[in-house]
């Protein structure tokens, strides 16, 4: 069959096209193709714009050398914002999306090992699209990375708590401290952002999953002398799982301005009383429905208000209630590696008070809100460093020793890699044996054996990385020789196989 007019001329051109070097439009389609493909990931029009490594074939044939390396940690948890250049050896795309970072370094590892099993590791051959030999060093691998120094930043919030010379060194490092900074300040700097609330599974509006909840009517910016409410939710356990069975909300004064027993919709297979203080007896003939609370809600809550709460998600979640601006007691008194403190005992260290003791049937919603509302007054009023020193031994364990420094050394603000981190409110978190670093740090955990680094490991990274913060975590060093497998860098943290 002969072909038509257009056909042969679109054959000649092609053929023109190879003859001189010139790729063909299949071609080239075929060449990106394969170059998003070697790069582990395909960006298209609707795909999101990940974080990614790229790295020339000529240097995959060269190690890195531990200052190469270090060159990207600082690049992917600073960025151009922090003065930080690209990496002379890579390219990190999109940087501004890392949400953490990890470094992991086993013992004994070489190139070769890796080869070897390279079609056992699943997770590493599908996470993975860059692996780079890492060059032995005799030196302190940990230490080097975190005592590095970083080019000074003209960014103002960078100096803010190293220039506090009154500001004692283990309080530099506090996870209240490195969140908040030391000075007081009204209650919107206390207020979560909707990047967080997203990240800590708040429910918000547009996001997938909260399509059925009720919006509050509330204005797009709240002021420091906005209202504050404090808000508490019981719940019991359904065939359709959590659902509410009491709400108290309580206004700034701690006025009792809702308390209500919801009827769940589903039927109940336990009543959790011993948490929630709810019997099969008290719900019998109550009809107040979940939509009811949520209109009566809605018409309480001035257009400004704020709602503080301790874990709030989890009581909006129970509500199926999005309320733009909250304030969570249990992220103003932050422990280490994300952990949170329990109300009671905020309540009974903070505000000498005893709530939830054992005498009661359950928890009095009423006056978990209450107490939620008073602790974020408290702190607010407060502010963060004299809360912090006020319950620096009974709260977070920690117990101040004098300390001697020359006045020379005081005066100059340190740009140490893991300092920079600790100033901008970053998790810093080091996982393995003592000798391994010799900085202090936000978060250090020593381990005696390799199987306890890597529970610990598994334990952590999903429990600390929801903040979203460059996080750096090391298993213990080898003796010999180092490689490194893998991007250094992910978007979050996958759990290890």
């Amino acid at each position: 069959m002969e072909p038509s007019s257009s056909s042969a001329a679109a054959t000649t051109s092609s053929r023109e096209k190879r003859k001189h070097g010139v790729p063909t439009a299949h071609e080239t389609a075929k060449r990106l193709k394969t170059e998003q493909e070697s790069e582990g990931v395909e960006e298209g029009p609707h795909m999101p714009r990940l974080p990614r490594i790229s790295v020339l074939l000529d240097r995959l044939q060269h190690p890195i050398t531990l200052n190469e390396l270090t060159e990207l940690l600082h690049y992917a948890a600073l960025g151009k914002t922090g003065g930080i250049k690209q990496p002379s050896w890579c390219r990190l795309h999109h940087q501004r999306k890392v949400k953490s970072v990890n470094v992991v370094i086993v013992q004994g590892l070489t190139q070769s090992h890796f080869y070897k099993h390279y079609l056992t590791m699943r997770h590493l051959r599908t996470n993975y699209s860059s692996r780079v030999t890492f060059t032995p060093s005799s030196d302190n691998v940990a230490s080097r990375i975190f005592g590095s120094e970083v080019p000074k930043s003209d960014d103002p919030s960078h100096s803010q708590i190293r220039n506090d010379s009154g500001l004692h060194t283990a309080l530099r490092t506090h996870p209240v401290i490195t969140k908040f900074g030391t000075q007081r300040r009204g209650l919107t700097a206390y207020v979560i952002t909707q990047e967080e609330m997203i990240k800590r599974h708040f429910p918000v509006k547009g996001m997938p999953g909260f399509e059925e909840f009720v919006c509050t009517d509330s204005v797009d910016c709240v002021t420091d002398s906005s209202p504050l409410y404090g808000l508490d939710c019981e719940m019991c356990l359904t065939e359709k799982g959590y659902e509410l069975t009491r709400v108290s909300l309580v206004d700034s004064d701690g006025n009792c301005v809702l308390d209500d027993l919801v009827k769940p919709q589903n039927r109940i297979f336990n009543y959790l009383t011993k948490f929630s203080g709810i019997t099969a007896a008290m719900l019998q003939p109550i009809t107040t429905t979940l939509r009811d609370v949520q209109e009566k809600i809605k018409a309480l809550l001035p257009r400004d208000a704020v709602l503080v709460g301790h874990s709030l998600d989890s009581d909006l979640m129970a509500l199926k209630l999005i309320h733009q601006h909250v304030i969570d007691t249990s992220l103003l008194y932050r422990k280490e590696f994300g952990q949170r403190f329990k109300l009671k005992v905020l309540a009974e260290t903070v505000l000498k008070r005893q709530i939830q003791t054992e005498e009661q049937q359950g928890h009095c919603s009423i006056e978990d809100a209450v107490a939620a509302l008073q602790l974020a007054q408290y702190f607010i009023k407060t502010g963060p460093r004299q809360v912090v020193e006020n319950y620096l031994e009974e709260l977070w364990g920690y117990r101040i020793e004098e300390e001697f420094t020359d006045c020379a050394s005081a005066s100059t603000p340190s740009h140490r890699f893991a300092n920079i981190l600790q100033t901008l409110g970053q998790s810093v978190a080091f996982l393995g044996k003592r000798s391994d670093v010799a900085l202090d740090l936000s978060n250090q955990q020593w381990h005696s054996s390799d199987k306890e680094v890597l529970a610990s490991f598994t334990e952590k990274a999903q429990v600390s990385v929801p903040l979203g913060a460059p996080v750096l975590l090391l298993l213990r060093p080898p003796e010999g020789l180092w490689s490194l497998s893998g991007a250094a860098v992910q978007e979050g943290v996958r759990k290890p196989s």
